[in-house]
C-alpha cells in the first residue's frame, strides 16, 4: 500500500475527514506500508496538501475529495452564520483544546451547557475528562468559572488554563470571567480569528481589565490547530521513548 492510500484509509474509517493530529495517531498502524524516511510526519503533512485527493475543512482538518459534499454538508460549512455553522466552529476548537490538554496530562473540563455540542461528531462530554467542575474556591467564583469554554486542571486539581473561544461575540464577557480568577496563578487564553486580535486588544486596553492585562493571551485559530499537532507528535515521540 502506498503512503497516501494509507491516509486515505485512515480517513475514510472517520467519516471522510480527520484532524492532522488524528492521521500521526492512526496511519501508521495500518501494516504494510513502507515510509522509507526518518520525518514520516512530515510526509503526511506534505500528503495531506495533495488536492488531487484532499481539502482543507479548517485549520488542522482535512477531508477527501470524494467525500466533499458530503462533508461540508454534514457539518454545514459554508452556510453563513448559521447557528449550526457556528456551534461547529466553536465546538470544533473546543474540541482541540480539551484533547490538547489531555495529551498534557491535565483534567480537562467543558462547561454544562456545551456537553451535547459536537466536536466532529463527537459529543464533547465523551472529549472532557472530567464531569464536574472542582470546587476549588468560592461558590460564586466557580459558578462564573464554570462556565469558561474549556478548563485545564492540574494533578492537584486547581486550574492551570482557562480558554475562551470567540468566533463572533464580544471579548468583554470572556475578560470579565478572567477578572474573577484574577488572585489564581492560571493562564487566561481567547481563541478567535486572525482579523480579530485588534479589537480582543481594544478591549483588554479597557481601565476595568488593568490587572489581568499581561495575564491575558491572544490564540488565533490557526496556532491552536498547529498546537495541537505538535502537541500529538511530542506524545507519539514520549511514546517511543
Amino acid at each position: 500500500m502506498k503512503q497516501y492510500e494509507a491516509v486515505i484509509e485512515v480517513m475514510k474509517s472517520k467519516g471522510g475527514y480527520a484532524t492532522l493530529g488524528n492521521l500521526y495517531q492512526e496511519v501508521f498502524k495500518i501494516e504494510k506500508v513502507k515510509w522509507g524516511t526518518k520525518t514520516p510526519l512530515a510526509s503526511i503533512r506534505r500528503i495531506v496538501q495533495d488536492e488531487r485527493f484532499f481539502f482543507k475543512i479548517k485549520p488542522g482538518l482535512w477531508a477527501l475529495k470524494t467525500e466533499k459534499e458530503k462533508v461540508l454538508h454534514l457539518f454545514e460549512i459554508g452556510k453563513r452564520r448559521t447557528p449550526s455553522a457556528t456551534d461547529f466552529n466553536h465546538s470544533y476548537y473546543q474540541g482541540l483544546l480539551l484533547e490538547i490538554g489531555k495529551l498534557k496530562k491535565f483534567e480537562t473540563f467543558v462547561p454544562y451547557q456545551d456537553k451535547n455540542k459536537k466536536y466532529l461528531e463527537k459529543p464533547l462530554k465523551e472529549v472532557a475528562t472530567v464531569d464536574q467542575f472542582y470546587n476549588f474556591t468560592y461558590d460564586h467564583i466557580i459558578d462564573k468559572a464554570s462556565t469558561i469554554d474549556v478548563s485545564w486542571f492540574n494533578e492537584r486539581k486547581f486550574p492551570q488554563a482557562f480558554f475562551e473561544v470567540e468566533h463572533s461575540t464580544d471579548f468583554k464577557n470572556s475578560l470579565l470571567k478572567f477578572l474573577e480568577l484574577q488572585d489564581f496563578s492560571v493562564d487566561f487564553r481567547i481563541v478567535a480569528d486572525k482579523v480579530r486580535e485588534k479589537q480582543f486588544h481594544s478591549a483588554l486596553a479597557f481601565t476595568a481589565f488593568k490587572n489581568i492585562e499581561h495575564r491575558v493571551k491572544f490564540l488565533p485559530y490557526d496556532v491552536v490547530a498547529d498546537l495541537h499537532v505538535k502537541t500529538v507528535e511530542l506524545s507519539l515521540i514520549e511514546a517511543d521513548l
